[in-house]
């Protein structure tokens, strides 16, 4: 598996596995509806936040998103195909979100974290520091977690 730059045309393909790996955890579909604006990448976003993709065999598994501004970002998107849920590419993807946020100045990510991925990133080393409200559904609060990042020295 490799992990690569995610390039605009492929903003419709990462919408699309967005939305796969949330249904992943038995949303309904009125509820992935709600999430689907949120979920959606414009060709446009690839210019304002850094977005990398794993991929094995031509096959794209999952992608990352960084935004913000050094030294305090945000990972806003980690998402992977449902079949490959289990595999590492989450844990890779992270990783690799870690050490380019370090070479960009990054010192700290926020995560709006869905419920049932927050066990996994607490896994990868975040705390969770609060709560926050969804940006798709209406009284959902979502954790709000802190991942540090190395500083390279």
């Amino acid at each position: 598996m490799g992990i690569r730059p995610a390039r605009p045309d492929e903003a419709e393909l990462l919408s699309a596995l967005a939305l796969r790996s949330k249904g992943y955890w038995g949303y309904d579909e009125a509820f992935l509806e709600a999430c689907r604006e949120e979920l959606t990448l414009d060709p446009a976003a690839f210019e304002r936040q850094w977005t990398a993709v794993a991929e094995e065999g031509g096959r794209v598994l999952g992608f990352v998103t960084l935004t913000g501004a050094p030294p305090q970002g945000a990972l806003d998107m980690l998402f992977v195909e449902p079949d490959a849920i289990g595999r590492g590419v989450g844990r890779r993807l992270v990783e690799h979100l870690r050490a380019q946020a370090a070479a960009l100045g990054f010192r700290r990510l926020t995560i709006d974290s869905d419920p049932f991925a927050e066990s996994f990133y607490l896994a990868m080393g975040a705390t969770r520091i609060g709560s926050t409200p969804s940006g798709s559904v209406p009284g959902r609060e979502l954790p709000l977690l802190a991942l540090e990042i190395a500083t390279a020295g």
